[in-house]
């Protein structure tokens, strides 16, 4: 099979590393290869604070993923997350010399551009610029100018920011794992790739990605991403909290929570007792499944209050702003019982809770689609979008030297030119720098 047709995707996590292989079937639906997955020792909230570890975990799970699809792995998109990500509102314009001639790529590209010349505080550095909508000579709420006439170009830009070192860590980690680095993804916008549909993205939906380390949430309105946030908190502090709270070790912890927990206390009833053998030859321990969801009641709440503070934020009391799909509940933390109730008491929206099989062909394993994998199925879905556009510039570019007479018509027909996105643009700066370090 050819290589070029597959992606793989690599979800670093504070829990979990996951690689996982995916091609689209003759449908054109996803359908995965392979899956690794290993414990992640070197990273903590999202952020890696030990190299050599998280190289050792990113080789085991990509062993995993090579063993079970048989396949050989040599370059991965990676999702990046972390508490140093966050994000901010830019407008600007650029004025064009020739207003006679239409608005084309290239204009967009300068305005891009411009806006990654933006100063960041010392150590930042844009990852994403994502535009929202155009003005062009203030004729306001255009989506896509490519075409029209005009002289003054403006957007609006959601522009991602994270720092430097950590996004070069990640870089330099999955260089001595053996590894290219095909492309950077921002972690929300790979899960909501996956479990989000057309119409949510339009009606206007809060995803919320709670992870081990980080809870990640990225708001979508009118198709278009309008805000991203990522909260150092997750999974892991919850499992923290019932360690302490019961004098357990950690193990036994996160068993419990996985097992027994709930996020609604009022749902155990006062007898409902768990007994944990002690260490070394001491007294088993008895915890009640009231305490026990109380703990986690306590954490969720401080969490969810954290999440729907951004949602507050971004401003979704406006009615132009208003969130009609409401709340999809996504990654491993989605998993805890009652969670959903929970969240929509607080919220006051409609919550769901997202499995990753949006783009996913019918017969896919059933773990696949647990929501704890909802980011690494986003990344291979990025991938593949990515090998596409690549092919489809390939083709184009065939095209442009075959024909060499000008044409002043727009063909329909032809596959539009994709702009290089940022990230294919930042991931070569990215490689750039790696290459030198060497």
């Amino acid at each position: 099979m050819e290589n070029n047709k597959i992606a793989v995707g690599l979800d670093i996590g504070t829990t979990k590393i996951v690689a996982m292989i995916g091609q689209y079937n003759e449908y054109g639906k996803l359908e995965i290869l392979g899956v690794g997955k290993s414990k992640s020792l070197g990273v903590h909230r999202g952020v890696v604070n030990n190299i050599t570890q998280t190289i050792q975990s990113i080789q085991q799970a990509v062993q995993d993923a090579e063993t079970s699809s048989g396949m050989k792995i040599s370059d991965v998109i990676v999702g990046i997350a972390g508490q140093h990500i966050r994000s901010l509102q830019h407008s600007d314009y650029i004025t064009r010399t020739d207003s006679e001639t239409v608005i084309d790529e290239g204009d967009i590209e300068n305005l891009c551009n411009q806006v990654h010349k933006l100063v960041m505080l010392p150590g930042e550095e844009i990852i994403h610029v994502l535009p929202q909508d155009f003005k062009v000579d203030g004729q306001s709420e255009i989506t896509e100018p490519i075409g029209m006439y005009g002289g003054r170009l403006e957007a609006n830009f959601h522009v991602v920011v994270g720092q430097i070192s950590s996004i070069r860590n990640i870089g330099r980690c999955i260089k001595s794992a053996g590894l290219e680095m095909s492309g950077i993804t921002l972690e929300p916008l790979a899960s909501a790739n996956a479990v989000l549909g057309k119409e949510e993205k339009e009606a206007g939906v809060a995803l919320i990605d709670i992870g081990g380390g980080t809870t990640d949430l990225a708001i979508f309105k009118d198709g278009i991403i309008r805000h991203t946030a990522v909260i150092p908190f997750g999974g892991n502090v919850i499992t923290e909290d019932i360690k302490e709270g019961c004098s357990i070790i950690e193990k036994q912890a996160e068993l419990l929570k996985v097992k027994f927990g709930s996020a609604w206390p009022g749902e155990n009833k006062d007898n409902e007792i768990v007994s944990i053998p002690g260490l070394r030859g001491r007294e088993p321990k008895e915890i009640t499944l009231k305490n026990l969801s109380k703990i986690i009641h306590a954490r969720v709440i401080e969490i969810i209050n954290q999440v729907y503070l951004e949602i507050q934020n971004y401003g979704h009391e406006e009615q132009k702003k208003k969130l009609i799909a409401g709340i999809v509940l996504t990654g491993g933390g989605a998993q805890l019982k009652h969670l959903k109730q929970l969240v929509e008491y607080i919220t006051g929206m409609d919550t769901r809770v997202g499995y990753p099989n949006e783009h996913m062909a019918g017969e896919s394993d059933s773990e696949v689609t647990s929501p704890m994998y909802a980011t690494a199925v986003g990344l291979v879905l990025n991938g593949l979008e990515n090998k596409k556009v690549l092919e489809t510039e390939e083709v184009i570019d065939e095209e442009i030297t075959a024909t060499t007479e000008e044409e002043d018509v727009i063909d329909e027909d032809k596959p539009k030119l994709k702009r290089k996105g940022f990230f294919e643009r930042f991931s070569d700066s990215l490689k750039e720098f790696l290459d030198k370090a060497e």
